[in-house]
């Protein structure tokens, strides 16, 4: 038989372990998109063509992620956002950005 005060604290218990379920997964997410950042900001600093860059960066990214490529004189920007796994209210946008000098600029 369950007494009243368990029938009050699994409900909460469940709620506790599925925020920190949230958290873990939101935070894999986001380590996904610095990781795919800087894969393609390694790929765009060796010269690599902007498709086979962005390639590089997707297959990093989360599903879904949104990849976008600059160059800036001479150094190169990647910039990952992806959306993180949604629980209710708790929806917001993960970001991973990475800079690298461009190869083809060293010792100019």
């Amino acid at each position: 038989m369950v007494t009243a005060e368990a029938a009050a604290v699994i409900p909460t218990l469940v709620l506790v372990v599925a925020m920190l379920l949230w958290g873990l997964m939101a935070a894999c997410a986001q380590i996904q998109c610095v990781d795919a950042a800087r894969a393609g900001a390694r790929a765009a600093a060796r010269s690599e063509p902007e498709g086979a860059t962005l390639a590089t960066a997707r297959a990093t990214a989360p599903r879904g992620a949104r990849v976008a490529l600059r160059r800036e004189g001479d150094l190169v920007r990647v910039r990952v956002e992806a959306a993180a796994p949604a629980l209710g209210p708790l929806a917001m946008t993960l970001r991973g950005e990475a800079v690298a000098l461009a190869e083809e600029t060293v010792g100019r």
